[in-house]
């Protein structure tokens, strides 16, 4: 799978950190608004799809700095671990909580755990996107 297109390179070399960027900005903002933990986490899978298309498993594999059955179990777990807060409370599992920060120089800061489920969701789809394609990659070879 491994491509010699230069404009292939040039062009993926330029599109990652974009697509990634793009992806936090959906991840950010989809807790209000559309998008979220999924759609960035596709976002950023398919950041790393062409970043493979363009080199190799492994240099991708180094970019990622984590084996994606790593990131779908950290996942996994943020993702339930989001809920426990809100049992502390003597709330129902999975209610929302929210702490508000006041932080010199930048204002308010808004920390949720519904931010903590959809970064968990994130993660979950970024390593199962990233585990398919590397094994499909991989069996090409």
């Amino acid at each position: 799978m491994n491509s010699y297109s230069l404009i292939l390179r040039t062009a993926a070399r330029l599109l990652l950190p974009l697509l990634l960027v793009f992806s936090v900005f959906l991840l950010l903002r989809g807790h209000d608004l559309p998008g979220g933990g999924f759609i960035a986490g596709l976002v950023a899978g398919c950041a790393f799809v062409v970043y493979l298309f363009a080199f190799d498993v492994d240099t991708v594999r180094t970019m990622l700095r984590a084996d994606p059955r790593t990131l779908v179990g950290v996942g996994l777990v943020l993702a339930a671990l989001s809920g426990v807060p809100a049992v502390f409370f003597g709330q129902a599992f999975f209610t929302g909580q929210w702490l508000i920060l006041e932080v010199p120089a930048v204002g308010e800061l808004k920390l949720s755990t519904p931010l903590v489920f959809d970064i968990g969701v994130y993660l979950v789809v970024l390593g199962s996107v990233m585990a398919i394609v590397m094994s499909l990659a991989e069996a090409q070879d």
